[in-house]
């Protein structure tokens, strides 16, 4: 069986003999690497690295002073989860965690892979009606959340959608706004809250027994159940919502942690990405644990100083984040001139340029820069950068096709196209999701019976197995990591009475990616303005999914057939209005 390494030197060799007589094999490649597969669940990991590194920190957040070793994760992994139990949770009920960065994130998403139940993930920045449609698409039967966080009121919101929590018993909720909802626990640093559990109480009220089921039920929980939702799409109408079992998630994050070095010593992390995201709960956290990395967490939510205190004082030898994230780095650490060393930087969630790659190296005194590609669909990753990549590879592709993985590249028809050509990107192998939530439908136009994941990327093969991201096929927009779909935005701003039509595109920007953009068509005889919109959305979607530009439209260019052309509308506006971010 050959190594990555001779197999991409054999590519090299045969791209240049291709070259020679002006053809190229198809766009399809299997990386069959000889390690085998793990059957595993992401409790019994924990288990494994507790008993070979118990000692070593396994989580440092510096705005709660809080340290814990993969021992204390285990011991109150298990206490949390006997403590489900206690309060009416049933292996295999879905547990929602709406939260930043805390400690009490990492812990719970540990409990829940060790009580048997279900880990949906929930964007922080959610307010009430978007959490409500997700608690109502999964069917959460409980919720885990701070009270408050800044200007985000958890609880507040929680009681605006179901005002029936303020005169429930804890643990008895019955709302007809949330009628699977049962439990709230809320996390430390508040006083104790009507029709909520606290999440000290989950620590008191198991007892020894009750911790000692946990242990026992480990070699029962099998590495093909469900353990995570990953919500996808947006959170308005029937939102998509993956599902991904611990064999998964187990796989995909320990071959991602060899890709990222975390194998070759003892890396800690500087981890800027939110625990929400797939980069946070796989790339992050799954690949620490398999590795015994330190997740180090600068504060709750993103803050570039934060993250420069870290990697200074924690001496962060690997720094995890999107561009934009690494953009607002670099740009303090230019003014700070702090003494920083860390060794490796990942980069994910939105395309990076080259010029930023360099960049980053440059100031903050990066020895390598490693790209990731990927989609929730396919459990996190699916291109890697590899350990000895060079610097062209490193910067101006997405890396190299994962382990275990299947790809190709076809056209509108389903050919496959030549290496080097575009077309949309689909990909087989373990790490496919199984399935979309109680969404048949949108599950079968994902994966063909041929079991192939369409990704909706326009994508590029190169000859060495490389990839490269073209452009999206879909119209989602990326804003600093953040994927927000122009429907639920375009659904809100319809509501607004002054306006006709509107479209939303994403736009080009220089820190962010891409931002929102709102294309009007005004009624008749009325205006509206950018400061009209931002207070139209207030409360009714996250802030990052707000329109940042307004252009007003006599009319959207359209196909004969009567579809309108986004890509033309951005043109428009990029070329005749002259954009420039």
């Amino acid at each position: 069986m050959w190594t990555i390494r001779e197999r991409q030197l054999c590519f090299k060799c045969l791209a240049l003999f291709r070259n020679c007589r002006s053809y190229s094999t198809p766009s399809y490649m299997h990386n069959a690497v000889s390690e085998p597969l793990r059957a595993l669940t992401l409790g019994k990991i924990l288990e494994n690295t507790a008993q070979r590194h118990g000692d070593r920190p396994a989580i440092v957040s510096r705005s709660q002073k809080v340290t814990l070793t993969f021992q204390q994760v285990l011991d109150q992994a298990d206490r949390v989860a006997a403590g489900f139990r206690r309060i009416g949770l049933d292996p295999g009920d879905r547990i929602g965690l709406w939260a930043p960065n805390l400690v009490e994130w990492y812990v719970t998403h540990m409990a829940c892979a060790r009580g048997g139940y279900i880990l949906v993930n929930l964007n922080p920045s959610y307010v009430a009606e978007e959490v409500r449609n997700c608690i109502n698409s999964v069917g959460l039967k409980g919720i885990v959340c701070p009270a408050q966080y800044r200007k985000q009121d958890y609880y507040h919101h929680l009681a605006d959608i179901s005002p029936d929590i303020l005169n429930s018993d804890p643990g008895k909720i019955q709302s007809k706004n949330m009628p699977s909802l049962r439990t709230v626990v809320i996390m430390p640093g508040h006083d104790s809250l009507r029709g909520t559990f606290s999440y000290e109480e989950l620590f008191d009220l198991p007892s020894e027994s009750d911790i000692k089921q946990v242990k026992s039920m480990q070699d029962h929980i099998k590495p093909d159940d469900v353990c995570h939702f990953q919500f996808t799409s947006g959170t308005t109408g029937t939102p998509k919502v993956p599902m991904q079992s611990h064999f998964q998630i187990a796989n995909n994050s320990y071959l991602v942690g060899r890709r990222n070095e975390l194998h070759t010593k003892h890396h800690t992390i500087c981890l800027q990405a939110p625990f929400f995201h797939v980069f946070g709960t796989v790339v992050a956290i799954g690949g620490a644990l398999h590795h015994a990395a330190t997740l180090v967490l600068p504060a709750p939510t993103f803050n570039p100083d934060k993250s420069l205190d870290a990697i200074c004082d924690e001496k962060c030898t690997m720094i995890c984040g999107t561009p934009t994230m690494y953009v607002d780095l670099i740009n303090r650490q230019q003014l700070r001139k702090l003494d920083i060393h860390p060794e490796i930087a990942i980069s994910g969630g939105a395309p990076s340029s080259v010029h930023l790659f360099q960049e980053m190296k440059k100031h903050l005194n990066l020895r390598k820069v490693k790209s990731i590609y990927g989609l929730s669909e396919s459990t996190a990753v699916a291109f890697q950068s590899l350990p000895d990549d060079d610097e062209l590879h490193s910067t101006s592709t997405v890396g190299y096709v994962g382990d275990h993985l299947e790809v190709k590249i076809v056209d509108p028809e389903g050919k496959i196209v030549p290496r080097g050509t575009p077309g949309e990107l689909l990909i087989r192998g373990y790490s496919t999701t199984l399935g979309y939530w109680q969404n048949e439908e949108k599950t079968n136009e994902l994966i063909g019976r041929d079991k192939w994941l369409r990704t909706g990327d326009q994508f590029v093969l190169q000859e060495d197995g490389y990839g490269r991201i073209v452009g999206r096929i879909k119209d989602m927009i990326i804003r600093g990591g953040e994927n927000i779909y122009p429907i639920e935005v375009e659904d809100v701003l319809n509501q607004h009475p002054h306006v006709l039509e509107v479209q939303v595109v994403g736009l080009p920007h220089e820190r962010l990616g891409e931002e929102v953009c709102a294309c009007i068509r005004v009624q008749k005889n009325m205006s509206v303005t950018l400061s009209d919109l931002k207070t139209h959305c207030a409360g009714k979607l996250a802030r990052f999914k707000i329109p940042s530009r307004l252009e007003i439209f006599d009319s959207f260019p359209k196909t004969t057939s009567g579809k309108i052309q986004k890509h033309k509308i951005i043109e428009t506006i990029v070329k005749e209005r002259q954009f420039c971010n």
